[in-house]
Parts: structure tokens; C-alpha cells; sequence
């Protein structure tokens, strides 16, 4: 339970009730919780109304209100009601993060908390780094893509960056679980929706940039998602940038951090093996030997171990660390008994999907199958790029991946009027999709599963639908087993 008057200190804002000014400060109110989102509102809690892109928390105040609570923070004045606070300030994203983090008593302050941005390898950098920390004698947890991670456990999270209630919330459990490290995936989003504000980084990474998350309800354009990725390097004590990015000299310079860079000139030997998924190469003249395929992975090894070295900790150790290094559904095998390989991976975007064909390609399958399809309702411009990278297939199977309520046909049309000459076959019932690529699969191919990655649903008008790929692969296999 903490003061209203010590959770809003630091925000600017005035005070109204019953129509006439409120002084804050000496009346003695308790606060049990904060909340964006009204139907967690009740007595004792603060209801803070953000404005998204689907929704106006300023619309849903009356709601909170009929639930019980009585304290409001909003960006302008609500109709007033008995024993209504309003605390209108500026901006309502950024009191969510200050009033999150004094409500936690400031867990960023005790934890050195260390950021990854980029398009590309922002969950790969992040968890090779708390592998490398863990198994090092240091204790770090993980918030990003893939959920929140704590001393092995794993909590999902509805964003890549959750909204900063839930951030310092997590941070705050890290704390208490006694980790010395928070390595958190920072999205364009997160930087331009203020969900890390007030964050002091004590070091960050820049993995790549390319066009992304641009269109309706992300970044009106390429230039606002690169500066707000920017502005994450003037908050931060330490910096470590991939000197190969054309983009490296601009986030140098918007840097005001001590900056170390990485290069894939700083290796040599990179290979992947013929028919593994490991790439090997040598480093500071240490070998690794990491069991994720393609150059991205030297790449992503080299920002971990660059962060790594800001945590005191040498090459050697970390080679030895990222030998067992697993990333959930980057480069997942599922195992079955089929003379084929499948393969899970989030590869969402062109590049990344080009990327990890061309890692694929290099295990010199009989034939390269890729499954893949594109998010509803917005990042346009991925269809094009996806129906790009789908060249380096012999054979596609275009499908449904989170259409929401855009209709699965309207996003693989996009896709198909883009493909050219890539031979392929559209399905759009995902499940259906599973279950053709599994049926047709020949001796000797590899079989990638685009896009779903790590994720346990389907994301359909609006609900969440149980969907696992790596059990459906499982289950339409040993069907053909017992077959």
C-alpha cells in the first residue's frame, strides 16, 4: 500500500475534486494498486487512462469508477462524479511508468537493467546474454518476445516490451528473486510509447536496422522507427553497436554512452557444418560453437559477448556458455520419426525470413519447403518482403499467421500477387497447412515453419486461439507413422 502523494511526486499534473482545485499531499490516501485498464479498477486503486491504438482509457472511466475506484490520473478533465480525484497531467503514458515505478519502489534503481533493440535478433542477443550471465556465477532474468523469464521460470507477456506497469512489476520481482541483471527486448513501440521512461540503462546493443513495424497503428515512417529506436542510446552508461549496419555512424552519434562496436571482420572460420544446425567460428582467437545456423548467429554471439564483456565476464567463458544456448522457437527441430527435418522460427519480416532460408539452405536439404504467412491489420509492406524472401524456397506453402480481423485471404493475396515465380501452394487454415506440409514431405527436405516461432496461438477476431505448432507437427507425423 503506498501514498497517493508519494506515487505521483514526480508527475506534473493538478489535482481536481468536486470541480475545484485538490491539494495533494496532506489527505492521507492509501493506494492498493495501479491500473490501466478498467476492469482491474476497484477501491484503493488508481486508474490511469491511455490512449491506444484501438481504445481511449478516457472512455472507460466510468466503468472503473462503477467498479470502486475513485482516483483517476487523465490527460484532460472527466465528467465529475461523488468522491471523484482527477489527476490531469500532460501525458498519461508517461505517469503510467512513474507512478508504476514508485509504486514498486523504483526496482530500476537496484538491478542493472541492460537494453536490446533492433529489427532483427533482439531475443536471441537477449537470451544468449543471461545464458552467458547465469552460468557465469551472475543471476539475470529476461523480459522480451518470448515472456518474462525468472530463475527458469517463464510468465508470458502480451508485448515484446510490456506496458510499464507489468515492466516494473517484473523488475521488481527480479529484484526480490535476487537477480543482479535485467537484459529486456526494447521495442520501437516501447521507446515511442514511454513504457521505459525514467529507465537509467546500465548498458544497451543495437542489433540491425531495417524497415519495419511502419504502417497503421506502428511508425508513420522509416524515419520515426529509426529515431525512436536512437533514442534509447542517449539513456544508457554503456553502448554496444553492430559496426556493420549502414546505420552504425547515426546511432554512434546519438549516442552518449561509452560505445564498443562488433564486426563479422572480427571472426574468422565461420561455418556451418554440413547438415547441422550449429555455426562455428573463431573470436578474440577463442572458438564457438553455437547450435543456431547462419551468419545472423555470429552476429547475435558477438553483441552477447560484447555485453557480456561490459559485465566483466571474457570470451572464453562465453564460448563456453552458448555451447547449449537455446532460444524458445528460433531454429526449433521438432523430432519425429518422418526421413525430413522441421524446423520452427519466428522469422516474421523479409530479411529475417531470407536470413533463415539461406541458413537452411546451407544444410543442403533434397528440397527447401517454407510454411509462412503475415499479421492482420497492419506492416503492409512485410508482404511484399515476405513474398521476396520466399525465393529462397524450392517450394512455399502460403497460410494464415495472426490475421485478427483481417481475412486470411486478402493478406496471402498480397503475399501471392508478389511472389513471382516461386512455385507454391495456399492454405489458409494454418492447421491444414501444418498437416499438407507434413503429408508431403520428401526424404532429405527441410521444412521451415515461418512466423509462429515460440508463440502458443492464433490471433483471431480478436482471440487468442490454443495453436502449437510444434504439437501439430508432432501429432499429423506419428499419424503417418502408424499409417
Amino acid at each position: 500500500m503506498k501514498q497517493l502523494s508519494e506515487l505521483v511526486k514526480k508527475l506534473n499534473c493538478r489535482a481536481v475534486f468536486n470541480d475545484a482545485e485538490y491539494p495533494l499531499g496532506i489527505d492521507g490516501i492509501y493506494i492498493n494498486e495501479v491500473c490501466n485498464n478498467s476492469e482491474k479498477a476497484a477501491e484503493n486503486t488508481v486508474f490511469i487512462c491511455i490512449k491506444g491504438a484501438k481504445s481511449d482509457g478516457h472512455d472507460y472511466y466510468l466503468s472503473a469508477y462503477r467498479n470502486g475506484c475513485r482516483i483517476f490520473i487523465c490527460e484532460k478533465e472527466l465528467p465529475s462524479h461523488p468522491g471523484m480525484i482527477q489527476l490531469i497531467t500532460p501525458d498519461t503514458r508517461i505517469a503510467l511508468a512513474l507512478t508504476s515505478a514508485a509504486f514498486f519502489d523504483y526496482p530500476e534503481k537496484e538491478i542493472k537493467v541492460i537494453g536490446i533493440t533492433g529489427t532483427k535478433g533482439k531475443s536471441t542477443v537477449a537470451y544468449m546474454l543471461s545464458h552467458i550471465l547465469n552460468v557465469s556465477g551472475h543471476t539475470a532474468g529476461t523480459i522480451g518476445t518470448c515472456g518474462t523469464v525468472i530463475n527458469g521460470m517463464t510468465a508470458p507477456t502480451a508485448n515484446t516490451t510490456p506496458e510499464s506497469i507489468e515492466l516494473f512489476k517484473s523488475l521488481r520481482k527480479m529484484k526480490d528473486a535476487g537477480c543482479e541483471y535485467a537484459v529486456i527486448e526494447v521495442s520501437s513501440q516501447a521507446i515511442m510509447l514511454n513504457r521505459i521512461y525514467g529507465i537509467r540503462f546500465f548498458a544497451a546493443a543495437m542489433t540491425n536496422l531495417y524497415p519495419d513495424h511502419i504502417g497503421k497503428g506502428e511508425h508513420p515512417d522509416f524515419d520515426n522507427y529509426k529515431e525512436c529506436k536512437k533514442r534509447l542510446f542517449s539513456r544508457c552508461d554503456y553502448a554496444v553497436m553492430n559496426a556493420d549496419d549502414k546505420y552504425y555512424n547515426e546511432f554512434l552519434s546519438a549516442s552518449n554512452a561509452a560505445v564498443s562496436n562488433y564486426s563479422i571482420n572480427e571472426t574468422s572460420n565461420v561455418f556451418t557444418a554440413d547438415g547441422s544446425l550449429h555455426t562455428k567460428f573463431e573470436y578474440d582467437g577463442i572458438r564457438f560453437d553455437v547450435p543456431l545456423p547462419g551468419r545472423f548467429t555470429v552476429m547475435n554471439a558477438l553483441c552477447a559477448v560484447k555485453l557480456a564483456g561490459i559485465c566483466g565476464i571474457n570470451a572464453k567463458t562465453c564460448a563456453e556458455a552458448l555451447k547449449d544456448v537455446s532460444v524458445p522457437g528460433r531454429f526449433e527441430e521438432v523430432k519425429t520419426e518422418i526421413d525430413a527435418r522441421f524446423i520452427i522460427d519466428y522469422a516474421h519480416n523479409g530479411e529475417s525470413l531470407r536470413e533463415a532460408l539461406s541458413a537452411l539452405r546451407q544444410t543442403s536439404p533434397s528440397r527447401l519447403v517454407c510454411l509462412f504467412g503475415s499479421v492482420g491489420g497492419r506492416t503492409q509492406i512485410r508482404r511484399v518482403e515476405l513474398a521476396e524472401a520466399a525465393k529462397y524456397a524450392d517450394f512455399c506453402i502460403i497460410t494464415s499467421d495472426n490475421p485478427d480481423f483481417e481475412p486470411p485471404e486478402n493478406i496471402i493475396n498480397d503475399i501471392v500477387s508478389n511472389i513471382g515465380e516461386t512455385p507454391y501452394i495456399a492454405i489458409p487454415d494454418r492447421e491444414r497447412a501444418v498437416k499438407y506440409a507434413v503429408e508431403t514431405a520428401k526424404k532429405g527436405d527441410v521444412i521451415l515453419f515461418a512466423g509462429k516461432g515460440h508463440e502458443k496461438y492464433q490471433l483471431i477476431n480478436g482471440e487468442k486461439l490454443t495453436f502449437c505448432e510444434s504439437d501439430l507437427i508432432k501429432k499429423y507425423a506419428n499419424s503417418l507413422v502408424k499409417a
